[in-house]
């Protein structure tokens, strides 16, 4: 059987973890009204259609329908259990959960096994930053990062470390504190001999750079060999827990930064993210590789609009600028790209140049992405040619097109044409037929968009309402907020309800005023075990209503879905009316016609 933690103390966490600020871990929210938007981060979208209520603590998207309290959200956007997100926001509380403290039995083994490699590697960031600042050893190592610039409180920020040239200094520190020697070797923090199968230390003689996850804690390193050797560079193995497309090197340390500036700044390798930081660029961050993942993309965009590049001049630097940049712009982000000087890197620019001329010369002065996009396809071209130029016109043109804004295509196609001295004219004829010939193909490839038929519940705010249906959605709403509604219109309708989703949320809401529960919407939606449900309660919650519900407005929406199958019925009798008229029974006609008068009377009647 499972942990359980008291509901009294699930309570004391949701107190504790304000809703806008744990979402606003993820997301932008900027405020509107009484409520927070933001882009939501279950779909693809541009246009804000994820909203967040400080006064009810929920959370609704109105383009996927994805909708709960706080954690709910943790469990969504974490893939996590519900055990779990309480665990996680009570850390982030302070709050301590003792039920959990004997091995928490909704822990998967990988999960335990992920938390004890934490721990290890945290104690090992420790020990190598030990050997760099206070020992002998680390000397040679201490000098080297002072030639570079780095000073002690880079070196403690970024808790640099060195590891000794020893084979086995921290397999028996480890073994000595009694860690499983296959699990530190399966962890990545030691390597296997191949003639025993023994521990062996994996970093020797290397300035360590710890890699941390994006809630800080270390779960691998980079070490960079002090003096000659290969490789140069080498990063811990790939594992569950080290992943290198799911980190951003020092995206921990700058999130506040980049969420406050609304940019980040993406450098090519953890040297440059440090020296930057002492040139006052605290919104910096590196991927773990040339290339980055989609999921890394979505990392960048919970937190910022703008993106700017800052990649080496070399070939290899421009050309992983140009992918990085429109898997960026396709995501719906602003790029720029810096202009870095040839032959220097980020870290070399600042330690020749000083932080100001870095500030001015290269982030200030930084590219749009159409602008580094002029200065790309050159390179290489020898445009004296007049071959190659044409080429270079013809493939910034179809660049140009792309742009969604006739400014922006009417700004650079200006540039190209003064420098190159051609026909603005000429080019703007060109640039039209490349448009259409782009959108229609676009039209060509993109087919019939199939949807997915919705339930009718989960429609709600695509589209008017019937009024039965209405009715139904203000009734459940003044319920959720007013236990005494919820009574009233239990007294009114009983379970007349005539939508399936909303006939199941009012009976889960009787239920549950019936156990004595106080109203709050988001303990309610705890007790629903159907996700569909629980959206469809977020949507409800969301809407806005009258204080009170009045005894008018009551029996309003009460005659509206009462009235609702009455009406069905009619039109079932019409039907049979149509039907006998077609097999020339007129009799049988006229007789359902007089009984479609009474019904209709009948209707009317119970409206006024």
């Amino acid at each position: 059987m499972g942990t359980r933690i008291p509901d009294e103390k699930i309570e004391e966490i949701r107190k504790a973890s304000d809703i806008v600020d744990v979402i606003g871990d993820y997301i932008q929210l900027k405020k509107q009204g009484r409520n927070m938007t933001g882009l939501c981060p279950f779909h693809g979208e541009k246009t804000p259609s994820f909203s967040v209520s400080p006064d009810k603590q929920l959370y609704h998207c109105f383009g996927c329908g994805a909708g709960g309290n706080v954690f709910s959200f943790i469990m969504e956007s974490e893939g996590i259990s519900f055990i779990e997100s309480v665990q996680r926001l009570g850390e982030r509380a302070g709050i301590s959960l003792p039920e959990l403290a004997d091995g928490n039995q909704s822990d998967s083994k990988e999960k335990k096994r992920e938390k004890y490699w934490m721990g290890a590697h945290e104690l090992t960031v420790k020990l190598y930053q030990h050997v760099l600042l206070n020992t002998e050893e680390g000397k040679e190592a201490r000098e080297y990062l002072e030639n570079r610039g780095f000073d002690q409180n880079m070196i403690e920020r970024f808790q640099l470390g060195f590891a000794p040239d020893s084979w086995d200094f921290l397999t028996s520190f480890l073994m000595r504190r009694n860690y499983d020697m296959d699990e530190m070797m399966e962890a990545g923090l030691l390597a296997r001999r191949e003639f025993d199968k023994k521990p062996f230390d994996r970093f020797r003689n290397r300035v360590m750079f710890p890699v941390w996850n994006r809630d800080g804690k270390a779960i691998g390193f980079t070490g960079r060999i002090l003096g000659e050797g290969n490789p140069k560079y080498m990063n811990s193995p790939e594992s569950s827990l080290f992943n290198k497309s799911r980190i951003l090197y020092g995206f921990h340390l700058a999130r506040p930064s980049i969420r406050k500036k609304n940019e980040a700044v993406l450098f090519e390798g953890n040297a440059d993210v440090i020296s930057s930081w002492r040139a006052g660029i605290d919104n910096g961050i590196a991927a773990m590789g040339t290339a980055l993942t989609d999921r890394q993309v979505k990392m960048i965009k919970r937190n910022a609009d703008k993106v700017l590049l800052c990649y080496d001049a070399d070939d290899a630097g421009q050309n992983a600028a140009y992918k990085n940049a429109e898997l960026l712009e396709k995501a719906g982000m602003t790029v720029r790209v810096a202009k870095m000087e040839e032959g220097l890197d980020p870290d070399d620019f600042i330690r020749q140049k000083g932080a100001e001329r870095f500030r001015n010369e290269v982030i200030d002065s930084s590219l749009t992405y159409m602008g580094f996009k002029f200065r790309f396809f050159r390179k290489g071209i020898n445009l004296q040619d007049e071959g190659n130029r044409i080429e270079y016109v013809e493939k910034v043109l179809q660049e140009i097109s792309k742009l969604p804004r006739a400014v922006e295509r009417d700004h650079y196609i200006r540039q190209l044409a003064d420098e190159f001295n051609l026909s603005l004219d000429a080019l703007k004829q060109e640039l039209i037929q490349n448009f259409k010939a782009r959108k229609q193909k676009e039209k060509r490839t993109s087919g019939p968009v199939v949807q997915e038929r919705k339930p009718f519940a989960a429609q709600a705010g695509k589209r008017l309402l019937p009024a039965h249906a209405n009715a139904e959605r203000h009734l459940l709403a003044h319920m959720l907020r007013d236990a005494e509604a919820a009574v009233r219109v239990e007294d009114k309708l009983g379970a007349a309800f005539n939508i399936d989703e909303y006939q199941a949320i009012a009976a889960h809401l009787f239920s549950y005023y019936g156990e004595g529960n106080e109203p709050s919407v988001s303990r309610f939606m705890e007790k629903l075990e159907d996700e569909k449900l629980r959206k469809i309660v977020s949507e409800l919650a969301m809407m806005t209503i009258s204080t009170d519900l009045s005894e008018q407005e009551l029996n309003d929406y009460a005659k509206r879905v009462l009235n609702y199958p009455k009406r069905l019925e009619i039109e079932k009798k019409k039907q049979e009316q149509r039907a006998a008229e077609d097999a020339r029974d007129y009799t049988e006609a006229a007789r359902i016609s007089m009984e479609i008068i009474k019904m209709e009377q009948l209707l009317k009647d119970s409206m006024t």
